[in-house]
């Protein structure tokens, strides 16, 4: 039971530290708003496709786990 419950904080601090990081990301002029990104607005909805803000986001945490794994 006791490893249950230190897994489940685990996941609740890693849910902290990525929230976080969304939070500040939200911050970064440009980020969400490049010309790679989709945004479709409606009368009745919007639909949004951040696909060059993911591809950045993944090659920034690729090049930060290399280094990290390097050690």
């Amino acid at each position: 039971m006791f490893v249950l419950g230190r897994t489940l904080v685990s996941i609740g601090l890693l849910l902290l530290v990525i929230g976080g990081f969304l939070m500040l990301l939200n911050k970064v002029p440009g980020i969400g708003k490049l010309p790679g990104d989709i945004l479709i607005e409606r009368k009745n909805y919007t639909v949004y496709f951040p696909i060059a803000t993911s591809i950045i986001i993944s090659i920034l945490l690729s090049f930060l786990f290399w280094l990290i794994g390097k050690r």
